[in-house]
């Protein structure tokens, strides 16, 4: 885990939201029930509840997925995002021994 990776991704509040919601993907998504979420949040959703551009939204993605914070999967034509709850295990352990 690269420790600056994560906190630069973390000084976002924009990029903090996103990982709160799919923190609770069927509270935060209730329209993707219909297409389950096995896979994780649609690009798409993700970019219309933030209300910001597609570029910004996978610009975000990105960000943390660099950092480790999530994953994705591609499926046909889409890419899923779902937070990646080890990395953040892995996160409370470095914060509750070395900072």
């Amino acid at each position: 885990m690269d420790q600056v990776e994560v906190f630069k991704a973390l000084s976002n509040k924009t990029r903090l939201q996103i990982l709160n919601w799919l923190k609770q993907p069927e509270a935060s998504f209730p329209e993707q029930v219909q297409y389950g979420y096995a896979h994780g949040i649609c690009v798409g959703q993700i970019q219309q509840k933030a209300g910001l551009t597609q570029s910004t939204v996978s610009e975000y993605l990105s960000a943390l997925q660099r950092a480790g914070l999530v994953k994705s999967t591609r499926v046909g034509q889409w890419t899923y995002y779902q937070r990646n709850e080890e990395a953040f295990a892995q996160l409370s352990q470095l914060i509750q021994t070395e900072i």
